[in-house]
């Protein structure tokens, strides 16, 4: 393998000064290059992974390449032999034996990224755009700061230091821009070298300072256009130790310019001590030249023939329907304008789960970071955040291996979605994550600040566009930017972390694998950076700890359906299901049908439902119900049938809806006050076997019999697992969606309901319409109790009801009616937030009236958790 690639000035590859290649024959491992081709693979493979030999034979992503790595080879190759090379044919061949052959149908290469005459105003590239734009909206702000803080031990020339931090932000235009615009939008101005001058302050400290002094100036707050990106702090503990911070705005620089940042402050300071100048040869291109390249290559995205128009056609087909938001668990409402304060949750991948996932990595041909990312999709979605799981990550954008040696604003971020419907394995996650993971890859040259101004999604200030939770792994080179700062002479150089108090996002995860010599895995450090406007350090411990747990279970057991794994320890299991859950409830499982029966049983002249001038007692309702439900299993109505009942409030429709329980099917409740749009789309997501649009006449169904129905009249027997009704929800953040309960759980409820709402056995009010899961409360409850339904409005309520359930909308409502239109013993609110300055006025007209503030989504049977106000609230 040679040194390094022969090159002619103009930086091409110098083909005629490569040695003649030793061929080899054949053997089974470890062979040595046999053309040209894999000569100079072999050697861009060294480079890139920084070994020392690779045979055609080894495999790329089993000596330590990852999706930074791949993209720097594809780079290398591209400027090394002229062809293109995609990252998905990397992951399909990770050899260079199968690249050498792969090659040969590369596609058409791309425009070199080269130093050409500039215009007289230079454009920001579109990462910059953003944070300009950030920069207007918000102000001068800390949060977009890079910090690079280092302990310096030893004998420290500070005016040579001084020197060689005027060195680089000479040679890199970018720490010495400043950013305008006019009519015309933004541009950047770089200052000549003499105009430049670079803050360096030099602050005497005691060991016991410096934290403070740190995070002092750490949160200094840039004016871009008026002050340098850059500025140092040098903090003097004693003559022999220091903490140099070096704090850049993240417009000229991202995470991935430490690297040249170190190598070239490194060279100028030990010129500088030996009172030279630093000997380096001039950089080939420079940010501005960059700007230029980025707009030349992507061309115009109206143009489905140009780089952008084509990714961004993927982009968008890739991002349709997109979750506005992730629902996750937090402690707090999300703020209407996020503030971006923040913490950090470390933790450790030990190396024997390392090890393993490494593992099942080179298994499943997929990536550490692949694996790592499935799990905290799956993550995501054990904790309620549903099953499209967007995740985004910060890719170097470094695609032209002339901006490796750049300090500069290139990274871009990609939208990695995860699909986890349908509780596939662990395994068959890796599938779909390899698969959306390569294609991002190849479309990784559109900026995401395009993408998001295409997709335009709703523009707020409280969350991140397009994605909330993001992901870092193994993707900037710290380590190698540490070896190369370390030698800086006379000096033992050490990182010191600054703890940052800042989130852009609600989460971000970060990996940092660590391997041995040999390439064993040892372990992972992370970190979970969480927005402590959502959550407390506890629960952020909390995600942390079941991400380990997810891992641990996902590796050990990759078939598993991703649904079985355990996010709980025995603790915190014991403490859920035993401690918080108080005295074991035996629940007698009788289904509605039943118990409504039973009710008439014991109350058959007392009135069940009223509506306006007529009613029906619960003998009438329950025969009724049973004459009806007869009728229904003629016309082939049976167990795990929908019937769609489209009637208004009524005696007909309380009949029908308990009729087709009674026959082992499920009604399916429509408004038929809702648009003829939203009607038509639920009958055909639902397919019921029988729609009512109208009542059935009595006289079709008056013949059968009143007794009660068993098994024996049903066309398969009873189960506690049949569906019992489906409620569309209200569709507001998508298109409406079905929602099935089962018996056992209606059962379950309404056997708490029983017992918890004691005024269930008077008169209750249910107005609303019956499409809604609030009426499961104010109808079946009260007719398993004994209680008086009457089908009505607030504003037209006659007979004062003893309960009433609600939203906090309706109060306002409630407060200017007369005082029989609220209930005299138990008021229910759920559906909305509860707030105090809704309830004051109602409450201080009704002192003595029960509230309970209720919750619970439709999927887990109406309510889940209610509050009991004792008066004081």
């Amino acid at each position: 393998v040679l040194d390094a690639l022969p090159l002619t000035p103009n930086g091409k590859l110098d083909r005629k000064a490569l040695p003649a290649p030793t061929y080899t024959s054949a053997t089974t491992t470890g062979r040595t290059p046999r053309t040209p081709r894999e000569e100079i693979l072999c050697t861009l493979f060294a480079e890139v992974l920084g070994v020392d030999r690779v045979t055609i034979d080894d495999n790329f992503f089993d000596l330590g390449g990852h999706s930074l790595l791949a993209t720097r080879l594809v780079s290398r190759t591209r400027t090394a032999l002229h062809v293109e090379l995609s990252i998905r044919q990397l992951f399909e061949t990770p050899t260079v034996a199968g690249l050498a052959d792969a090659l040969d149908t590369s596609g058409t290469v791309r425009t070199a990224l080269t130093a050409k005459p500039r215009p007289e105003r230079i454009p920001l590239s579109y990462a910059q755009q953003r944070l300009w734009f950030l920069h207007q909206l918000e102000g001068p702000s800390a949060t977009y700061n890079t910090v690079l803080t280092l302990r310096l031990d030893g004998t420290l020339d500070v005016e040579a230091l001084r020197a060689a931090i005027g060195d680089v932000v000479a040679r890199h235009e970018s720490l010495r821009t400043v950013f305008t615009e006019d009519e015309q939008g933004a541009y950047q101005i770089v200052l000549p070298v003499e105009a430049a001058s670079t803050p360096f302050t030099v602050v005497d400290v005691t060991e016991e300072e410096v934290g403070a002094r740190l995070d002092e100036a750490v949160g200094h707050r840039f004016d871009l256009a008026q002050e340098l990106p850059a500025r140092t702090s040098l903090f003097r503990v004693s003559e022999r130790e220091h903490v140099l911070l070096l704090l850049i705005h993240h417009i000229a620089s991202d995470a991935w310019s430490r690297a040249p940042l170190a190598q070239d402050l490194t060279a100028a300071y030990a010129a500088r001590v030996r009172s030279e100048t630093p000997a380096w040869a001039p950089l080939a291109v420079q940010y501005a030249d960059y700007a230029l390249w980025q707009q030349e290559i992507l061309g115009d995205e109206t143009d489905s023939g140009s780089l952008a128009g084509r990714q961004l056609d993927y982009w968008k087909r890739q991002l349709a329907d997109l979750p506005e938001q992730l629902d996750l668990p937090t402690d707090r409402p999300r703020p209407a304008v996020a503030g971006y304060s923040g913490d950090r949750i470390p933790f450790t991948v030990p190396a024997e789960l390392h090890a393993r996932l490494t593992e099942l990595a080179r298994a499943t041909n997929t990536s550490a970071f692949m694996v790592i990312q499935a799990a905290v999709a799956v993550l995501l979605t054990r904790l309620g955040a549903g099953e499209d799981i967007p995740i985004g990550t910060p890719v170097a954008g470094r695609t032209d291996d002339a901006a490796d040696d750049l300090i500069g604003l290139f990274i871009n971020t990609l939208v990695l979605r995860t699909d986890t419907a349908g509780d596939p394995s662990f395994r068959r996650l890796l599938d779909r994550v390899r698969d959306t993971d390569l294609a991002a890859y190849a479309h990784q040259d559109l900026p995401f600040e395009r993408l998001v101004e295409a997709l335009n999604p709703t523009r707020t200030l409280s969350h991140h566009p397009l994605f909330q939770v993001l992901l870092t792994f193994n993707n900037t080179d710290h380590e190698g930017a540490l070896k190369d700062i370390a030698g800086l002479p006379g000096l033992a150089v050490t990182l010191r972390e600054v703890q940052r108090t800042s989130s852009k996002f609600d989460l971000s995860f970060g990996f940092a694998e660590s391997f041995d010599a040999s390439r064993r895995p040892q372990g992972i450090e992370a970190a979970l950076d969480f927005s402590t406007e959502l959550l407390d350090r506890d629960s952020a411990q909390a995600i942390a700890d079941r991400f380990l747990r997810v891992l641990e279970a996902a590796t050990a057991l990759p078939d598993r359906p991703i649904g079985t794994i355990d996010l709980m320890d025995a603790a915190e299991r014991e403490r859920v299901l035993g401690e918080w859950n108080g005295a074991r409830t035996e629940l007698p499982g009788t289904p509605l049908h039943e118990l409504i029966t039973e009710q008439a049983h014991r109350t058959p002249d007392t009135t069940a439902v009223a509506c306006g001038d007529t009613s029906l007692t619960y003998a009438e309702l329950d025969a009724r119900a049973n004459q009806l439900a007869r009728h229904l299993l003629e016309q082939g109505v049976g167990a795990e049938d929908f019937v769609a009942i489209t009637l208004p409030k009524s005696l007909d429709a309380i009949t029908s809806m308990l009729a087709v329980l009674k026959t082992g099917a499920a009604y399916l409740p429509i408004d038929p006050d809702y648009p003829t749009e939203r009607i038509t789309y639920i009958l055909d997501d639902a397919r019921p076997a029988l729609t009512l649009t109208e009542p059935i006449p009595e006289e079709q169904y008056a013949g059968h019999p009143t007794t009660t129905l068993t098994d024996t009249d049903r066309r398969s027997p009873w189960s506690p697992r049949h569906a019992a009704y489906m409620i569309y929800t209200s569709g507001s953040t998508g298109r409406p969606k079905g929602v099935i309960i089962e018996h056992h759980a209606l059962a379950t409820y309404l056997h708490r309901a029983h017992t918890t709402y004691t005024a269930m056995n008077g008169d209750t009010v249910l107005h609303s319409p019956l499409a809604f899961d609030l009426t499961i409360t104010a109808l079946w409850t009260p007719l398993t109790a004994g209680g008086t339904i009457h089908l009505t409005s607030l504003e037209e309520t006659v007979t004062q009801p003893t309960l009433i359930k609600a939203t906090p909308s309706h109060l306002p409502l409630l407060t200017t009616l007369p005082e029989t239109a609220s209930p005299s013993h138990t008021l229910i609110l759920g559906g909305e937030a509860l707030h105090t300055d809704h309830l004051a006025t109602w409450r201080a007209q009704h002192p003595h009236v029960q509230i309970i503030n209720a919750y619970g989504p439709t999927e887990s049977t109406v309510n889940i958790t209610d509050h009991h106000l004792d008066g004081t609230e």
